[in-house]
């Protein structure tokens, strides 16, 4: 467990820009029109068109502090990054808002949207899996070493 718990986490770097393109929702004003597809990245371009001030804030916290928090960690996985910068990963982890996106698209999607069609596509499915696993995998390597990651 301790030497695959690294490696789950490398595995994230990958996954997280997959998820970021990936289709997390397909929405329509009416079904007949065809569905556009909506991404984390498609609704970042949305906002850089209309608040680029705005854009640029949520894109720090939900795609840079997420990013650099799983990185960060496994540089010091890998012994490559010492761990007194544990603090400032904790800090980073605790800007991140993947998650709690994430939560309002779900309420978004409870609510339903007036005369809009909405359909769940693939990459919500791996986004909530990444964003899951970014949250379990330090509380898996705290528990192995207690005192070493918080």
């Amino acid at each position: 467990m301790r030497r695959t718990l690294p490696f789950l986490n490398l595995c994230l770097l990958i996954l997280y820009p997959v998820a970021w393109f990936a289709p997390l929702l397909r929405a329509a004003m009416l079904p007949i029109f065809g569905m556009t597809e909506i991404s984390v990245v498609s609704g970042l371009q949305s906002l850089w068109d209309s608040d680029p001030g705005l854009a640029l804030l949520v894109t720090f916290l939900a795609v840079f502090a997420p990013f650099a928090k799983t990185l960060g960690l496994a540089l010091v996985q890998f012994g490559l990054l010492s761990r007194r910068t544990l603090p400032a990963l904790h800090l980073l982890g605790r800007l991140a808002m993947a998650d709690v996106f994430l939560a309002a698209l779900y309420v978004v999607l409870a609510k339903g949207i007036g005369h809009a069609t909405v359909e769940v596509a693939w990459g919500l499915w791996l986004f909530t899996g990444c964003i899951l696993a970014s949250m379990v995998l330090p509380a898996a390597e705290a528990k192995l070493e207690p005192g070493r990651l918080s």
